[in-house]
């Protein structure tokens, strides 16, 4: 048997006669509106938007998305640390209905599909 020491740092981890790990790839988390074309929206987060933008339009998960049709990707926002878009997120679904909808007109006055052209 063959004993294991690990001794870390905050980008590398190195245990007994092994290689050290590479650093860990900044990840970019998301806060996004789905809308529906009757006008119903969704708000979440993730951190791979375009998987998640697929699910919502496939329908692959059952529930609120899938029901009502939520497929359109209205707005999204990026942020590098997961309770930003957290956040972010918890603040937009505080809001009123007609500050949302403010919120999506201003960046999207069309309120045309963000992702489109992703599949």
């Amino acid at each position: 048997m063959v004993a294991t020491s690990c001794v870390t740092n905050t980008t590398t981890c190195y245990a007994h006669n092994a290689k050290p790990m590479p650093p860990r790839e900044p990840r970019t988390y998301y806060t996004y509106i789905m809308g529906s074309r009757s006008g119903v929206i969704y708000i979440g987060i993730t951190s791979n938007l375009m998987a998640r933008v697929c699910q919502h339009k496939t329908g692959v998960v059952p529930g609120f998305t899938s029901r009502y049709r939520v497929t359109r990707l209205l707005l999204f926002e990026e942020f590098g640390h997961p309770t930003e878009a957290i956040e972010r997120e918890k603040e937009l679904k505080g809001w009123l209905r007609a500050k949302k909808l403010n919120l999506v007109r201003s960046k999207n006055p069309k309120w045309e599909d963000l992702s489109a052209d992703w599949f």
